[in-house]
């Protein structure tokens, strides 16, 4: 159980952090980007969640994707592999929560339309807040490819976790807007009543 007793410790004053193992590393270090973007996603995750009032399951699954990319930042900020006299070996990501979004997904993607144009992130409250998460899950995702060339120690089931679950975000953003019957279609080189050379 995490016990914290003091919420500042002035050891980051130098512009370093540190990871669950290892020496100190500047703020701006990839490895410690990544699990702030995950730490980001997550938040974002939370604003969300204060539109499910008409949507318990949805809440409740994302109360649990809250509780998993806890899991992920961890196991970012723990790099390398365990030593044989750990008493406790590092949390990682597993293959079985990557497998759960996939579920997901396949569940709530059943009841929608096929797309059969981009959508713009919007339509509902909901649907809005979780394109939001999608996004920051995406960028997450990104710097983490890009730590796990860096360092390849670094855990793939990271990447896939954060793969799937921007995935399932757009499904649910999708459910959000009445199973994408109010999703905001792109419509491409639609620029309004705006003419060429036209003035504001």
């Amino acid at each position: 159980m995490v016990k914290l007793n003091r919420i500042y410790t002035k050891t980051g004053d130098d512009g370093t952090t540190g990871l669950v193992r290892g020496p100190r590393r500047p703020k701006y270090d990839l490895r410690v980007e990544a699990y702030g973007t995950v730490d980001e996603a997550n938040a974002s995750v939370g604003m969300a969640r204060l539109h499910t009032a008409s949507m318990p399951k949805i809440d409740m699954l994302l109360g649990r994707i809250q509780n998993d990319l806890f899991d992920v930042g961890s196991d970012l900020a723990t790099p390398g592999a365990d030593a044989a006299d750990d008493a406790y070996p590092t949390l990682r990501i597993r293959p079985v929560q990557t497998e759960f979004l996939e579920r997901q997904i396949d569940h709530y993607n059943a009841d929608i339309e096929p797309l059969k144009s981009f959508i713009l992130p919007g339509g509902s409250p909901l649907a809005a807040a979780l394109h939001v998460a999608r996004t920051v899950t995406r960028r997450a995702e990104r710097i983490t490819v890009e730590l796990a060339e860096a360092e390849p120690d670094t855990s793939p089931e990271t990447v896939r976790y954060l793969n799937r679950l921007s995935d399932l975000l757009f499904v649910l953003a999708r459910v959000a807007n009445n199973n994408g019957v109010k999703d905001v279609l792109w419509i491409p080189g639609n620029n309004g009543d705006v003419k060429k050379g036209g003035k504001d």
